[in-house]
């Protein structure tokens, strides 16, 4: 059973275990405004905006095509049917229609959420203006066939010139505390919510078949492309020890469970070209409910996050049968999708260092499309330069082999050396020498491998003392 509520109703509802929010809007509640393009995350027509207790006022995107319906239990889920206040719409609503930013319609309801949670998250500074980059992220994860984007682009602008009219349910003073009062803790047989690692422990001891769901922002393809069916699955997003981001004198220990948009603060801070790269990671309703933890487990070639995490020596904390242990992430891939974890082992946390004052890092993720899109070559780099030479060089692709690697022949080749030309000459053919990349769809071997040497040759160029900051700032915003 499922408790929560909908456009500001109570529903009480059951769900077999891989049912998503998409068909239970669609096939139990009779809600079809919601519609269904891809049916992998990537097209946003079935963008629906979540609020859970501990954040009421703040309103996350999602794909309900690839969310998880139990993991509702104790949310408000808010659906296009729920926006207006009888016959007036809402501003996203009003502003689409004044702006002519529908044609065929289909991936309409989609967008009108997207502008919903922009409209609400700028509800306390309505008169600022809207930030190019603040729209892009709101919209990168709608795609529209019929109508170019200028008028929804006008539309998102357009939001804050119409009468501010909220649902109703919005000035119901009795709805905050009904819906608190349900609990994030879910009453069904067939998913299981525990709340700390000793639940999660017994509960793999119990059901050792049962798949584990974070985000399931990759995980649920399983369900809508390879029409999988789960008796039963364990769910992480409310185990405490998953959930927190613990702070120590020399970094920091990631929650395996913690999404990518509860982690952005901590790296804008201290990492900003990693907190770049998550600009590019899957869009603004993947970055809501996608975890770190996920990204790392799901060991694939082409994850993002990894070949970061390798350039910055993370490690991972991982729980099991036998308790906990450490393991550095360089030690976890072993071969495609294959990783150390035991037999009833989980990863728990990613251990983050804190950077060195001269310390630095470039992340540079090559794709076919700018946003929302899988890598076709990811490369991360980290250096200290102290005087002339380089030192503590750390090198790590993505998108090149089995498994995210670092390279250390290339980090030897360039560790105590100068800076020149000569160098990453020879750090370029120690590269060559050392990697067979992969060789499929997204990308050729031979592309790639001439990618990979090229973003050196993009270091050696930011490297250069005769440059200028204005070509840094330009190599760097093309390399993104």
């Amino acid at each position: 059973m499922i408790e929560f509520f909908l456009n500001g109703r109570r529903q009480c509802v059951e769900a077999a275990p891989a049912t998503s929010v998409l068909a239970l809007l669609r096939e139990t509640l009779g809600h079809c405004g919601t519609k269904e393009g891809c049916a992998s995350g990537d097209c946003g027509a079935c963008t629906v905006a979540i609020s859970d207790p501990d954040s009421p006022a703040a309103w996350r995107t999602a794909n309900a095509c690839i969310t998880p319906a139990h993991q509702l239990q104790g949310c408000h889920l808010v659906t296009v049917e729920g926006l207006a206040r009888g016959e007036a719409l809402h501003p996203a609503q009003a502003a689409m229609v004044e702006c002519h930013a529908s044609q065929c319609g289909f991936c309409t309801p989609g967008i009108v959420m997207s502008l919903f949670a922009l409209h609400e998250s700028r509800r306390q500074t309505p008169a600022a203006p809207l930030a190019p980059q603040a729209l892009e992220a709101a919209l990168g994860g709608n795609l529209c066939r019929c109508t170019g984007y200028r008028p929804i682009r006008d539309a998102a602008h357009a939001m804050a010139t119409q009468p501010d009219s909220r649902p109703s349910w919005a000035d119901d003073p009795e709805l905050e505390t009904a819906w608190r009062a349900l609990g994030r803790a879910s009453r069904a047989t067939h998913y299981h919510t525990p709340q700390n690692l000793a639940e999660l422990m017994q509960l793999r001891r119990e059901h050792p078949q049962a798949p584990l769901v974070a985000g399931a922002t990759d995980l649920w393809l399983g369900v809508t492309q390879r029409l999988e069916q789960w008796p039963e699955v364990i769910d992480l997003s409310q185990v405490a020890e998953l959930r927190r981001i613990e702070a120590e004198a020399k970094g920091w220990w990631i929650g395996a469970a913690v999404t990518y948009r509860e982690w952005e603060p901590l790296l804008q801070t201290h990492y900003p070209a990693f907190a770049h790269l998550l600009e590019r990671l899957g869009s603004a309703q993947i970055r809501h409910r996608a975890t770190v933890g996920g990204n790392i487990a799901n060991a694939s070639p082409i994850g993002d996050t990894p070949p970061v995490l390798l350039a910055l020596e993370a490690r991972l904390r991982l729980a099991g049968p036998e308790g906990e242990r450490e393991l550095p992430l360089s030690a976890f891939f072993l071969d495609y999708r294959k990783t150390a974890l035991r037999p009833g082992e989980c990863i728990v946390a990613i251990w983050l260092p804190r950077p060195e004052d001269d310390a630095q890092l470039r992340v540079w993720k090559l794709s076919k499309r700018r946003e929302d899109d899988i890598s076709t070559l990811l490369g991360a780099f980290h250096w200290r330069h102290t005087g002339e030479r380089l030192h503590d060089v750390r090198v790590a692709f993505g998108g090149m082999a089995a498994t995210p690697l670092r390279v250390p022949t290339v980090e030897a080749a360039l560790e105590g050396q100068p800076a020149t030309a000569a160098t990453f000459a020879d750090a370029k053919r120690a590269l060559r020498a050392a990697l067979t990349p992969l060789d499929d769809v997204r990308g050729s071997a031979d592309y790639r491998l001439t990618a990979a040497t090229n973003l050196l040759e993009r270091w050696a160029l930011i490297l250069d003392p005769s440059r200028d900051d204005t070509q840094e700032v330009a190599l760097d915003a093309y390399a993104h």
